[in-house]
């Protein structure tokens, strides 16, 4: 649906008469208590500027221009003075939260399909001081298992307390802590843990039973799992050598008299060994040192306004991605409260909670919350539909509102009345209280963001960061509402640009110097684990210095200092007649349409055209259907070559409408009657496409689509 209708020229007067008069009478009393000039001087104000006066750089934040920040507390530089130093100032505060679970059934579905759903109460809270001596306890239990300072120790676990405490007793005991995505197939899994010769494994009852008991026997070196479930449960077929031990049980053994000693790390020491999401292939260990993290956190927290202990956080991205790590430990160290959800049961209508009963944000009502661009993709969707199912004039309210906020925004000013009446109901979705959304993982397209900021009544702070940079590298200022740009460098990072010859990107290009993304700083991590060869090509060390990373992304630089990624090197692909075509720029721009829930673009270079898997929206797929007299279950409809040949004329419709290209519009498509989830191995824990496993997965649509079968 768009967000612009033909609207009776009086019907448009009333309203703005009324909005009108509203405003006139709260303007002055609101202007001076809410800092809206203020804001909009800063959303304007240079926010970086380049420190050598080149157009390539490095840029680093006006507030940063003689030093990087590498500490957020003075004397704090490792994680464990960081958890220490938040317990002694918030003792008492709500550290870490859980929902009980008052009751679980099996619901049959029209289908035929068995769905879990569940009814969950209140949360149960951990202070800073009770999450403290339990973290405490746990490394000691470990080192009482014969766990050894600078030996790895993996966790392959769900997004939960009990992740942050088990971190938290490994960061204490300077025990390397291994991150494997829940969501990693079998040889993923059996090779972190092989390569980083884990003796010690912190998982859940349900991933032991699912994913890992499986793979035992292929990784030998294995002794010792801790379960971290609260129900005991013996395992008494465990191949010989492995023992089995609950959580409890190993801080029960921690928290005897004769207590363990303790090697407290270094700020040079690793706390993590992260294992990327696999989106290229085989996952890589991104080696994080303490100093690196902090330096991470530091900058993060600055680009959060206001952030202190009143804030509460919703955990419920995968903790293995540095995105929802840094913004965890963020949150910590300003003495936030963290209450831990899942994609599930986040919502009133998530597909776990039973109908009738709170999701997660109902009950938590967080001020602060991360999220990936698929989600809040998801969320824009829904609540289009809805809005396309309201009558006409509820729904031409909504879009009066809609744009009227647009405009003010766009001024530095907010509607409060607008907000009340209108968009409340949205803005309740995630509980009603949010003030900030954190966005990273891929870009937020433009549509969804302003989206968010005008239905959430939140500004989105669109980031960009890699696991090698600890997560850090821009984040856009809250008061800045433009779209399509990710911010200036933090004050822990600085970014260069550098020529690629091939993709005809320069620093001296005109209006705004363009070029492939260097980031460097404090919170730039070690290199990779027992990879020499890629360390080599992806990080150096300046003659300051100082270690920079190659991102591999294209990034253009705007005169107030923001970067903006345009492409990326992998994604982009050379037709037969020279074009260049960015996958992810085509990607980006289709994924706006209301047809479309997920889509991968394909080009083989000796090939003159793209083609695209599509996975539809089922609402949209099956009233389209209706209307093209399609008949069938949902797979057959999928597989219909009319249908195939319908969705891409509106397809190309939108690609048209959004100005690409001619050579970058898919001429082929291929409808899959399956999500892509990270269970499928189609795509990462963050939602971002694994290339090379789609393409194996339609290796014989791609022949069909070019001509081959």
């Amino acid at each position: 649906m768009k967000l612009k209708e033909d609207i009776n020229p009086l019907l448009l007067q009333v309203f703005r008469s009324v909005v009108w008069v509203y405003s006139v009478i709260t303007f002055l009393p609101w202007y001076f208590f809410s800092g809206a000039g203020t804001n909009l001087e800063r959303a304007r104000r240079i926010k970086a500027c380049s420190i050598s006066g080149h157009p390539a750089g490095p840029y680093r934040a006006i507030n940063s221009r003689e030093k990087l920040v590498a500490l957020v507390q003075p004397g704090v530089d490792t994680l464990d003075k960081m958890f220490e130093f938040a317990a002694r100032r918030f003792p008492n505060r709500d550290c870490l939260g859980t929902r009980e679970v008052l009751s679980e059934e099996d619901e049959l579905q029209p289908n035929g399909k068995v769905f879990k759903k569940v009814i969950l109460g209140n949360y149960n809270w951990l202070t800073y001081e009770e999450a403290y001596n339990a973290a405490k306890c746990f490394g000691s239990g470990l080192a009482a298992l014969n766990q050894k300072p600078h030996h790895n120790i993996a966790v392959f676990c769900e997004t939960r307390a009990e992740w942050v405490i088990a971190a938290q007793a490994c960061f204490m005991y300077n025990f390397p802590l291994v991150t494997l995505y829940s969501t990693l197939g079998p040889k993923a899994i059996a090779h972190g843990l092989n390569e980083t010769e884990v003796t010690h494994i912190i998982t859940s009852k349900d991933l032991l039973q699912s994913r890992l008991k499986a793979i035992l026997c292929d990784v030998p070196r294995l002794q010792y799992i801790i379960v971290v479930d609260i129900k005991p449960t013996s395992w008494s077929d465990m191949p010989r050598g492995i023992t089995v031990y609950n959580m409890e049980a190993v801080k029960e053994l921690g928290s005897k008299p004769v207590q363990m000693d303790r090697r407290q790390p270094e700020p040079s020491d690793i706390a993590v060994i992260m294992y990327t999401s696999g989106s290229t292939g085989i996952p890589k260990g991104v080696m994080i040192s303490h100093g690196n993290l902090i330096a991470g956190i530091a900058g993060m927290a600055e680009r959060i306004p206001n952030l202190n202990e009143t804030d509460t956080y919703i955990g419920y991205l995968p903790l293995a991605h540095v995105l929802e790590l840094s913004a965890e430990l963020v949150c910590i160290s300003h003495g936030c409260r963290i209450g831990y959800s899942s994609p599930q049961t986040l919502a009133d209508q998530s597909s776990k909670i039973k109908k009738g009963s709170k999701g997660d944000t109902s009950m938590l009502k967080p001020t602060l919350m991360a999220s990936v661009p698929e989600i809040m993709d998801r969320i824009y969707k829904n609540v289009m539909t809805k809005v396309d199912e309201m009558s006409k004039f509820q729904k031409t309210l909504f879009v009066l509102a809609y744009n009227y906020k647009m405009e003010q925004i766009s001024k530095g000013y907010s509607t409060p009345l607008c907000d009340r009446i209108v968009f409340n109901r949205v803005r309740s979705l995630l509980g009603g209280n949010t003030r900030v959304l954190l966005s990273g993982g891929a870009p937020l397209s433009a549509v969804t963001q302003r989206f968010m900021n005008v239905c959430m009544c939140c500004p989105v702070g669109q980031g960009y960061g890699l696991t090698e940079t600890c997560g850090a590298g821009t984040i856009s200022e809250m008061w800045d509402y433009s779209t399509g740009r990710v911010g200036a460098p933090l004050v822990c990072s600085e970014i260069t640009l550098k020529d690629w010859e091939e993709g005809g990107y320069h620093s001296t290009d005109k209006p705004n110097p363009r070029g492939e993304i260097l980031i460097g700083g404090p919170n730039v991590s070690m290199g990779y684990y027992k990879s020499e060869g890629r360390n080599h090509e992806d990080f150096f060390v300046d003659a300051k210095g100082q270690r920079w990373f190659c991102t591999g992304d294209i990034g253009e630089f705007h005169p107030d200092g923001c970067l903006k990624i345009i492409d990326r090197k992998k994604d982009l692909v050379k037709l037969q007649a020279g074009e260049y075509v960015s996958l992810g720029k085509v990607e980006a721009v289709l994924k706006n349409c209301p047809l479309i829930d997920n889509i991968c673009a394909y080009a083989n270079s000796e090939e003159s055209y793209v083609i695209s898997f599509v996975v539809p929206n089922h609402k949209h797929l099956m009233a389209l259907a209706e209307q093209v007299q399609i008949k069938g279950k949902w797979e057959e409809i999928c597989n219909n070559p009319k249908m195939e040949k319908e969705v891409l004329r509106i397809i190309t419709e939108a690609a048209i409408s959004d100005k690409l290209e001619k050579f970058e519009i898919p001429k082929k498509i291929r409808l899959s009657s399956e999500p892509w989830t990270p269970e499928t191995g189609l795509v990462t824990d963050a939602f971002k496409l694994k290339r090379k496993e789609l393409k194996t997965h339609y290796q014989e649509d791609i022949e069909r689509m070019y001509g081959g079968k």
